[in-house]
């Protein structure tokens, strides 16, 4: 039983560790926060071309 309970805990793990591409997921709050730093720049938070609205990484900050 205790053999069972921690392969599922390691395969748990390896799951939540490819389950998102760097940058994470492009929540409320983590996309609030990304416009706020280009705003103080100047710039303006838009989606890459082709890019998924549900990854920070697919945002890029750009000069108007």
């Amino acid at each position: 039983m205790r053999r069972a309970a921690t392969l599922l805990l390691v395969l748990g793990l390896a799951g939540c560790a490819s389950a998102s591409p760097e940058g994470g997921v492009a929540t409320y709050d983590a996309l609030k926060q990304a416009q706020d730093n280009c705003a103080a720049k100047g710039k303006t938070l838009t989606l890459k071309s082709g890019g998924n609205t549900q990854w920070l990484e697919d945002y890029a900050c750009k000069g108007n």
